[in-house]
């Protein structure tokens, strides 16, 4: 099972490294959709939307400004790749340390429907 983990891994971080120079910077469905009856203006270096749509009323996100924002590291565009495999890390430490937390507490309480000295696979009436 390591194995197979391991391989798992090892391939999403190739995934994450080698295909994020080649995605696309275009917005995604959900942004070209927000957009819709909006024309982006670059003004002082910045984008903004003249027009109507729905992007117009969304605020900023809390994070923009950190050092992974916008799948870059501190805006530099040729370290995609390796934001990406800073990301996969990052969601396999999550999956790690939830697994452990899960395992930990399945330890510390045991099943009251395993087999017992008894024989009996089933809890008693009113344990559950």
């Amino acid at each position: 099972m390591n194995g197979f983990l391991f391989g798992f891994a090892a391939v999403a971080v190739l995934v994450a490294g080698l295909l994020s120079y080649v995605a696309s910077s275009q917005p995604d469905g959900l942004d070209a959709t927000t957009q819709r009856g909006c024309t982006v203006v670059e003004v002082d270096g910045a984008e903004e939307l003249h027009g109507e749509c729905i992007a117009q009323n969304a605020g900023g996100h809390a994070l923009a400004h950190s050092p992974l924002a916008d799948y870059t590291i501190d805006g530099n565009d040729r370290l995609t790749g390796i934001a990406g495999v800073l990301g996969v890390a990052a969601a396999f430490a999550v999956l790690f340390a939830v697994l452990r937390i899960i395992r930990v507490g399945r330890s510390k309480h045991p099943r009251a429907d395993r087999v017992s000295e008894g024989g009996s696979a089933s809890p008693e009436p009113g344990s559950w």
